[in-house]
């Protein structure tokens, strides 16, 4: 299998890194705008051709992945898929709703994979959490970091807060029916911190905050179900379970705390090994485009309440 990677930026130089050690795929193309990117990529990768136009790669790749700025997406998956090419897009998908739909009826239409690059559902804590889910009856995350130049081209919504959307509409897995934001502006000319209350069908709550004007970096999550509660942090890369077991004859109720602690694992070099595995099997990735447009529909609609205040 032949691939390329579009957009060589901080987590494109990841994406590149990953598909050049990886034994079912050859890195055969590597596009960037920037003359800078594509001179490192040139020096890094020998034999690789590299281009400041990601479209004369079209007939030397059978999948690509995109990680370009957000506003870019549509157009460069849009160019592969109707190519019949497999495409991996980072998150958010699109801009837009309506662009995400048009990529979903394209991929289908043509008979590749599509998938979307939400690396926080490749977390083993997330995993865990997953696994675990029963009725889950509210959420609270916390996603916070410095202010980088990199990303301002949407607000933290789409930057950051998505993580956390894709996660918890995972867990819950039902429909939302109301949603009430607030956010503000910041250091950018979008908005920077913003906390949102989501409710689902069944009384499901969940309240988030992102904010990308933080001194640290802190990317948490907690779920309270029946008899049980978890606390994960994505960040530190640990998760600790609270489980009611049946109380011994005559005593109260008994907690058993388990911790799990994940200090070895690539996230990226797992996502990158479902699109490939995808694409080998004829089966489905881990985040299809129907469950990064899901993720994406509700972020504008977080993006909207905000701007219309």
């Amino acid at each position: 299998m032949k691939a390329a990677v579009i957009g060589m930026g901080y987590l494109g130089k990841f994406h590149a890194q990953k598909l050049a050690q990886n034994e079912q795929v050859t890195l055969v193309g590597i596009a960037d705008v920037s003359t800078d990117a594509r001179e490192a990529a040139a020096a890094a990768y020998d034999g690789v051709q590299v281009t400041g136009d990601y479209r004369e790669l079209i007939d030397k790749v059978d999948a690509v992945t995109v990680v370009t700025p957000t506003t870019s997406h549509y157009e460069i998956a849009r160019t592969f898929l109707d190519a019949g090419k497999h495409v991996l897009l980072e998150k958010p998908m699109t801009v837009t709703v309506e662009h995400a739909d048009e990529l979903i009826a394209l991929a289908k239409a043509k008979g590749v994979v599509l998938q979307i690059g939400h690396l926080e559902r490749f977390n083993p804590a997330t995993e865990a959490m997953e696994e675990r889910a029963d009725g889950p009856q509210f959420f609270e995350t916390y996603r916070v970091a410095p202010f980088r130049e990199r990303g301002v081209e949407v607000d933290v919504v789409l930057d950051l807060m998505i993580h956390d959307i894709d996660i918890v509409q995972t867990l819950t897995d039902r429909p939302i029916v109301d949603v009430v934001a607030n956010g503000t502006v910041v250091f950018s000319d979008k908005p920077d911190i913003v906390n949102a209350r989501l409710q689902f069908e069944g009384g499901c709550v969940a309240n988030l905050t992102a904010s990308r004007v933080s001194t640290k970096t802190e990317r948490k999550i907690r779920m309270f179900q029946q008899n049980a509660y978890m606390s994960a942090d994505l960040h530190l890369r640990y998760l600790k379970i609270a489980t009611k077991q049946p109380p011994p004859a005559g005593d109260g109720p008994k907690l058993e705390i388990e911790q799990f602690e994940y200090p070895e694992y690539d996230a990226l070099k797992l996502e990158i090994e479902d699109f490939l595995g995808a694409i080998a099997s004829g089966g489905q990735p881990r985040v299809t485009g129907e469950q990064g447009r899901r993720a994406l529909e509700t972020a504008v609609e977080i993006s909207r309440l905000i701007s219309a205040s």
